[in-house]
């Protein structure tokens, strides 16, 4: 088959008018407390067979592209991921990723082959594809909700690490490995391709580090390719040694993400981008994917069964088993068990038994499609309500409060743009009396569009912005200090780290 330029300007046409509808979508599904994912799954779904007419039947490509897209996604949960904040929770999310993926997958098997009367093969593919969360639909729904940072940072480990261990088990499954080999050599293999993943990724991230703090790019647009360049450098090597592709990635963007590197903000801001639109490309073609005709009743049924099994069981029981290592309130404890979305990933995880041609594939898939759909549809929007109603919320940080940064590469510095909103105890504040670390000051306030530079007796007013200057090794304490007299106003001067005390 031919691809001439004339198909080139077509699929232009399709893929941009679909891409900017898709994004138009994110702000819609944001207001009403929904994924975007949905709205992503119902326009493939719109454009297959049942719609415009598209057809596409190729699970070994979906397969592939579908690898892809989530090797981009997991670099971007990496690279975003603040180390700080996620080190106190990196316990709980390892242990929900390892134990409470394995307590997830027997107990849905136990329940797909006694209650829905799967067989052994289906039921155990069935608990393995729909054990990892996603972190495009759990935080989708949790960035207006204010949550403790162990809790937040258990559901972003866990998003990011569950993915590898699920992969290799659906593998080993849909290939027949497991009769080969045996409980003992699975579980060898298994241990195996996460170590080895883990090796490659830590080599690709510290070794790239090491190289772009010593390498001088002619342009700053060349730093965020070459970082996530390094995390695909990962996944490629630890796949080429069968090793675990999607650990490699992770963990590399990982290192990447938190390493003194120049231009961090640019390279957040292009991986932020590119993992959007590697989301929509993957959602709208497993919505391409699924036939609708196949869809029936039997379907649904079987689908709503294994959700309340996985829901009101599975996840759970997983999630109190995990806490065996990291000790947490009932009440968080719960919120987890409710928090774990299901997203792309057990949709992706479908299309190996259907590129594999398991007996049964496309009826897994089916299920499992309808499974995500209306697992988001009914958990997704009463989050924020499940948090209040079990007290996990916290205090947010005083609305009045925005930040930006930029960074003064030559100086080791950044420049931090602090607008001063309605809502914030800045307001009436001198320079002098913010006391913000030795190195660190407000080197302009523009007011009214009128830019000056400021004395230690000008006094802070609404509406004002800020450009303070910080060493880098200084910035969160700057922060933090411009936190503190926000909230705080000059009272901040006693209390201290008491926002710090209350996460």
């Amino acid at each position: 088959m031919t691809f001439d330029v004339h198909q080139l300007d077509t699929f232009l046409l399709i893929g941009a008018a679909v891409t900017f509808l898709a994004v138009l979508a994110v702000r819609m599904s944001s207001g009403v407390g929904l994924p975007s994912l949905l709205v992503y799954l119902l326009m493939g779904v719109a454009l297959g067979e049942s719609g415009v007419g598209i057809t596409f039947e190729d699970a070994q490509l979906a397969h592939a592209l579908g690898f892809g897209a989530l090797a981009v996604i997991l670099a971007e949960g990496g690279i975003t991921t603040n180390w700080r904040d996620a080190r106190p929770a990196m316990r709980m999310g390892l242990s929900l990723a390892t134990i409470g993926v394995l307590v997830s997958v027997g107990v849905m098997a136990l329940g797909a082959h006694f209650v829905l009367g799967l067989s052994w093969e289906l039921a155990i593919l069935l608990g393995a594809v729909c054990s990892p969360t996603d972190a495009a639909a759990v935080f989708s729904v949790l960035r207006v909700v204010p949550l403790p940072k162990r809790v937040t940072g258990a559901l972003e480990a866990e998003s990011g690490l569950n993915d590898a261990p699920t992969v290799v088990l659906v593998t080993l499954v849909a290939s027949g490995a497991v009769g080969d080999h045996g409980l003992l050599g699975t579980t060898g293999i298994v241990v195996y391709e996460l170590v080895a993943g883990v090796a490659f990724g830590l080599a690709a991230g510290f070794g790239g580090a090491w190289v772009m703090r010593r390498v001088a790019l002619p342009s700053s647009g060349l730093y965020p390719i070459a970082v996530l360049c390094l995390t695909l450098i990962g996944y490629g090597a630890a796949a080429a040694v069968h090793a675990s592709g999607f650990a490699a990635v992770y963990v590399a963007a990982l290192v990447l993400g938190n390493a003194d590197l120049p231009h961090r903000a640019t390279t957040r801001s292009f991986v932020e981008g590119l993992a959007w639109l590697a989301q929509i490309g993957l959602f709208v073609m497993l919505g391409l994917l699924l036939s609708p005709g196949r869809i029936d009743w039997a379907v649904i049924g079987t689908a709503v069964l294994a959700g309340t099994i996985l829901t009101a069981i599975a996840r759970p029981l997983s999630v109190v088993v995990s806490a065996v290592v990291r000790p947490m309130p009932w009440n968080e404890l719960g919120f987890l068990s409710w928090a774990g979305l299901r997203g792309a990933v057990p949709i992706v995880l479908t299309t190996i038994p259907l590129a594999e041609g398991v007996d049964g594939a496309t009826r897994l898939f089916d299920i499992v499609f309808v499974l995500v759909v209306l697992d988001t549809l009914i958990t997704a929007p009463t989050l924020p309500w499940v948090a209040r109603v079990l007290r996990v919320t916290r205090r947010s940080e005083p609305r009045g409060f925005d930040l930006e940064a930029a960074p003064l590469e030559k100086v080791a510095a950044d420049l931090l743009q602090v607008t001063i909103s309605p809502a914030s105890k800045l307001h009436g504040v001198e320079v002098g009396e913010l006391r913000l670390p030795v190195g660190a000051n407000v080197s302009m306030i523009v007011r009214d569009g009128q830019a000056m530079v400021p004395e230690r007796r000008t006094v802070l007013r609404h509406g004002d912005d800020l450009l303070v200057v910080t060493p880098r090794k200084l910035r969160e304490a700057t922060e933090q200090r411009l936190r503190q007299v926000s909230a705080g106003g000059r009272l901040a001067q006693w209390l201290g780290d008491d926002e710090r005390r209350r996460e």
